[in-house]
């Protein structure tokens, strides 16, 4: 009886190893496809990116800190990151100009980003509230203020577009 449970501990043990390691294999081979992916569509969207800046301030010093942790904590931060994106464009879209193809195609590889790298998360990691704060305050202070215009949106995805190539260069660092 003792045996049969050591051996079923060794197995759980290997087996949450090997979903670590497809993890970090995946995020070294796949995450930068799909991130090149979705700036594709991102660009594809609309027209030029507006030159007007946002009146929330990029968390430029979260960036830094992140920078510094470890590996288990940049992969929670970058899909946090790709979520909370996809939340802000769960929004009234209705004054919005861009090819709706490429902006549900967009949508769909964050989706997918965020998918492949839930698994890697832990559940037992605290999120990152000033990241959570930072994304409220663009919808308060850019949708909403704005009326959900066509202005606010372009505003939405030069910050998105901001935020993504920095996780790309967040990812690229981890290896």
């Amino acid at each position: 009886m003792y045996t049969m449970q050591s051996w079923t501990c060794l197995f759980l043990i290997l087996c949450s190893m090997q979903s670590a390691c497809h993890c970090c294999d995946w995020i070294r081979h796949h995450f930068g496809h799909l991130s090149a992916e979705y700036l594709s569509q991102l660009d594809q969207m609309g027209g030029d990116i507006t030159k007007q800046n946002s009146p929330v301030l990029f968390p430029t010093s979260l960036y830094r800190h992140i920078d510094d942790a470890e590996f288990e904590v940049k992969v929670r931060f970058l899909n946090e990151t790709i979520y909370q994106i996809i939340q802000l464009f769960d929004g009234n879209m209705k004054s919005v100009t861009w090819d709706k193809k490429n902006l549900d195609d967009f949508l769909n590889i964050l989706e997918r980003q965020f998918e492949n790298l839930n698994s890697c998360v832990s559940p037992a990691m605290k999120p990152e509230r000033r990241l959570k704060r930072y994304f409220r305050k663009l919808n308060r202070k850019v949708l909403r203020q704005m009326n959900y215009s066509a202005e606010a949106w372009e505003l939405i995805r030069k910050e998105t577009k901001r935020h993504l190539q920095r996780l790309d260069i967040l990812a690229g660092q981890m290896y």
